[in-house]
């Protein structure tokens, strides 16, 4: 494949290229700074006009409509990495999932959405349990409670037919029956780690993911290129290539 990566000069940007070149991959970087671990870098996508296969962003929310902009004009398909969109922002993906394969997702670690496969199932079998969902970041981490335990508890609550979410707690008003719940937790390093507690009184099942280096999320964006560059047009994430392997 030759892959475009936009933001190629950040953390994971670098990973990204890292990771494609060691697996037979041509690059090509693209970053508004200008500078990548590349002898060449492009400042703005509009730049590069020469062969491509798919383009894998890990930028910006910002970059949005000038990624829709050109992977549209294209016909190229996008692996959008970043998170924060705006309603607006988000309309514009979902238009444009209508023309050419996009990839979104909130967490681009196949082994999280592997989690949410068998969350799901657990709150199948167990719809009477109390949930706790206890999520574990570095101390740089601004977001709280994170995009990943948020769309954890979205996959259990529309699994049991839409279940309260509860983020944090605080006072003296105890827990209500059915509620889903998100701790958050910021220390030291960590690079993540996201628990799911299912409890009845008598015992607790705990299904738990932990990210050791953040290289698993360049890699799996590049296991989420090369399932893409073969789909037709429309709307992926990481659960779509968990029910690949299921099927």
């Amino acid at each position: 494949m030759i892959v475009i990566v936009n933001g190629a000069g950040g953390r994971l940007g670098q990973e990204v290229l890292k990771a494609a070149k060691g697996a037979g991959h041509s690059v090509v970087a693209v970053d508004k700074s200008g500078v990548s671990p590349e002898s060449v870098t492009y400042r703005d996508l509009a730049d590069y006009t020469g062969a491509a296969d798919v383009v894998i962003d890990f930028s910006s929310h910002l970059a949005t409509a000038e990624l829709i902009d050109y992977v549209v004009k294209r016909s190229l398909p996008l692996v959008l990495a970043t998170t924060g969109q705006t309603s607006e922002e988000k309309e514009m993906i979902f238009a444009a999932a209508k023309k050419v394969p996009l990839f979104f997702s909130a967490n681009m670690s196949f082994g999280v959405a592997l989690l949410i496969s068998l969350v799901k199932k657990a709150a199948e079998m167990l719809p009477g349990d109390d949930i706790e969902i206890v999520e574990t970041h570095h101390n740089h981490k601004a977001d709280a409670p994170s995009g990943t335990a948020i769309m954890i508890a979205g996959a259990i609550s529309d699994t049991l037919g839409g279940r309260k979410i509860v983020k944090g707690r605080n006072g003296l008003s105890k827990r209500e029956r059915g509620e889903i719940g998100i701790s958050s937790i910021r220390i030291g390093s960590v690079v993540g780690k996201h628990e799911v507690m299912f409890g009845d009184g008598t015992e607790t099942i705990t299904l738990t993911h932990e990210a050791h280096d953040k290289a698993l999320f360049a890699s799996g964006a590049l296991r989420a290129a090369a399932f893409l560059v073969k789909k037709p047009a429309g709307l992926y994430d990481m659960q779509s290539l968990v029910e690949e392997y299921d099927a």
